[in-house]
């Protein structure tokens, strides 16, 4: 039997794009009930983007796009007009049937929607409350919008810690929607203490979570660096193609190396006294081992030196040469993969991260799942919801007749 800790759980969802949404598709997989709420003409406003970051989002599908799926896996959908009276009396009614409200509104939307923490708690006093924010609910920039590659990249911290000395341009994100989904995970977990704390002590929380908190946590190593400095950290010098460097001055075994077939490997072996020798006899260089410049702690002098010796020999092997050596290898490394090689990863598949899903179409397709597991099982899934999939569900489950329903879709409350 499938151990899904959230089941019985609800969860009202006033969100759009990813951040917070992301939060719901993992709850979603851990088995809460995910009710998305859509306006009832728009639907959630990423349904219209076509291109990310360079990106093109369409595809030869009309019902599974990947922008939407992500975040939006296994929950339901219902359109609501929030605007009108009948269909705020509709999310009244499933305030109260829910255990957590969630949103990313900014604070006028909520203001004029009336879905404010005080909004809420008058129709459910015992509800969770949680909000999304880009820069956090409290301070000078508690009213202005952000994005991941805003508050969590920019702001944060990682994208000058990721570009080179010297660089034309900044480094951009590695993909769409990367800070967003840390985000929603960090969120998930928040509600899941606050179901917690609730359970023990009968009061409900009010959850906040900010990209630029996010960004700043996923930041602290060098943060924390740079206080201690009193200032911003040296930046390492822009990569020299006719010079390259190999290594790190202190460790010759860090870094990434090129093999002869043109594939990069990452190579992270923290303790180069304890795997430079395995690691020398594996490629069949044993005189290393008793180099004077490698010997003890002197390999934490000759970094560089060493690195320069590791990519030479990097550079003579195929992958699979080098795979082969280092079967079985005590020493860390790690294929610099790309993103279909993370699909197709076997170790992902094999502990069971990658979902098969059913498209709206009939047509199977695979999603990447939450990274946490309970008692040794892997997430069951599904497609994230069309637009306004279930609103007659939803609305027959809170006691609304054929009739109502029928009329509530005339005065535009529901679609």
């Amino acid at each position: 039997m499938v151990k899904r800790p959230m089941e019985g759980v609800r969860i009202l969802e006033v969100a759009q794009f990813t951040f917070v949404p992301a939060s719901g598709g993992v709850l979603a997989e851990w088995g809460a009930d995910v009710i998305k709420v859509e306006h009832a003409v728009t639907g959630d406003a990423q349904r219209g983007l076509v291109r990310l970051l360079g990106l093109d989002l369409a595809n030869d599908s009309k019902t599974f796009f990947p922008i939407m799926e992500g975040p939006n896996r296994a929950k339901r959908s219902i359109g609501l007009a929030l605007e009108v009276a009948e269909g705020r009396e509709i999310l009244d009614e499933l305030i109260r049937s829910a255990d957590v409200f969630v949103t990313n509104f900014m604070p006028s939307a909520r203001e004029k929607l009336r879905i404010n923490v005080e909004d809420v708690r008058a129709v459910n006093p015992d509800i969770i409350y949680v909000r999304g924010s880009g820069f956090g609910a409290q301070g000078d920039a508690a009213e202005k919008g952000g994005y991941d590659g805003t508050a969590f990249w920019a702001q944060g911290g990682s994208a000058d810690a990721s570009t080179a000395d010297g660089a034309t341009a900044v480094q951009g994100m590695p993909t769409g929607a990367y800070g967003d989904s840390m985000g929603g995970m960090t969120i998930a977990g928040g509600i899941a203490a606050a179901l917690f704390a609730r359970n023990a002590t009968g009061e409900p929380s009010i959850v906040d979570v900010s990209l630029l908190g996010v960004g700043a946590w996923a930041t602290q190593f060098s943060v924390h660096l740079a206080l201690m400095a009193g200032g911003p950290l040296p930046k390492p010098p822009a990569p020299d193609p006719n010079n390259p460097t190999y290594g790190q001055p202190g460790n010759p075994l860090m870094g990434n190396f090129k093999t002869a077939d043109g594939r990069w490997v990452n190579l992270c072996m923290l303790q180069p006294t304890r795997y430079w020798g395995e690691f020398c006899e594996r490629m069949g260089r044993p005189e290393l081992i008793a180099d004077p410049r490698f010997v003890g702690l002197e390999i934490m002098k000759n970094g560089l030196e060493g690195g320069a010796i590791v990519a030479g020999i990097l550079r003579e092997l195929t992958l699979a040469e080098w795979i082969e050596k280092m079967d079985g290898a005590e020493g860390q490394w790690s294929l610099v993969q790309n993103t279909y090689e993370v699909g197709m990863d076997p170790l992902l598949r094999q502990n069971g991260f990658v979902a098969q899903v059913t498209d709206a179409d009939g047509i199977p397709r695979e999603l990447i799942t939450n990274p946490v597991q309970f008692d040794e099982t892997p997430a069951v899934t599904d497609r994230a919801p069309q637009f306004a999939e279930h609103t007659d569900e939803i609305l027959r489950e809170l006691g609304i007749d054929d009739e109502r329903l029928l009329d509530l879709k005339i005065l535009g409350a529901c679609t």
